[in-house]
């Protein structure tokens, strides 16, 4: 990537990033692969900058999934209700883990990050519940969801779809409530994560907006995309994605 300005390149990162977590969930990774392969921070900068950017980006998704009826869904509020209460318990653990890996071994965390949640799209693919009817998870299962999304969300600093949007679909879900409730769950994690990652001075505000205002403008793309686009096509580029990013991160990482 010499040759390129680093503001184009974080720009390109936060505008696929937005776009992947509102069309198909596992988007907000990209800005931290981003910032882990072109800027040369810590690992605990490149997670508190990165996850700053997804308190904008959980909000307006959040508004964005509202506004279209998801979240006015009695099921959807529940679950949304549960995955934050439970992101304000596991996400300072991920923050604290953070300040503690290595460089080398955040690289690896975060290319195994990518593997996994490529391997969750792909099974979503397989199939999801009927787009007219969200089941009503056990609690249990909701609470292991999002203190699991929570501390990883929390060390790698990214948003909550990632992963919980593959979760709740493998678990039965349609994909568009989903996305509505994990976009709840990103405000909290992001928020909680901020506070935490502010506390060390950990935040590089400078590159934080490089990647976050792109991401926002990404989201809204993502939104139309999602009710627009064909399912399939884009699991299957956000797949391919993050492989691809993966395989970046072992290299250049």
């Amino acid at each position: 990537m010499s040759g390129i300005p680093l503001v184009l390149v974080l720009a390109g990162f936060g505008l696929l990033a937005g776009v992947g977590i509102t069309a198909v969930g596992p988007g907000g990774v990209l800005a931290t692969v981003g910032l882990f392969l072109v800027t040369g921070l810590p690992p605990a900068e490149v997670a508190g900058t990165a996850i700053v950017t997804h308190v904008a980006t959980g909000a307006l998704g959040s508004a964005a999934y509202l506004r279209s009826g998801q979240l006015r869904q009695p099921a959807t509020r529940r679950a949304a209700l549960i995955l934050a209460i439970t992101a304000v318990v596991g996400t300072p653990v991920g923050v604290f883990v953070s300040f503690v890996v290595p460089g080398r071994l955040f690289g690896i965390f975060l290319a195994a990050f990518l593997v996994i949640v490529a391997l969750l799209v792909w099974v979503r693919s397989l199939g999801s519940g009927p787009e007219d009817s969200h089941p009503r998870h056990p609690a249990t299962l909701l609470v292991c969801v999002g203190l699991g999304v929570a501390v990883a969300s929390g060390m790698l600093g990214v948003g909550g779809p990632l992963l919980t949007v593959p979760l709740l679909v493998v678990a039965g879900t349609p994909v568009l409530p989903a996305l509505a409730a994990a976009q709840v769950q990103a405000v909290v994690v992001s928020g909680v994560g901020t506070l935490g990652y502010l506390s060390h001075g950990a935040i590089d505000w400078p590159l934080a907006l490089m990647v976050g205002i792109p991401e926002l403008c990404g989201v809204l793309i993502g939104w139309r995309v999602a009710r627009s686009a064909p399912p399939r096509r884009l699991k299957q580029i956000m797949i391919a994605a993050l492989l691809a990013a993966a395989c970046t991160v072992v290299i250049r990482g």
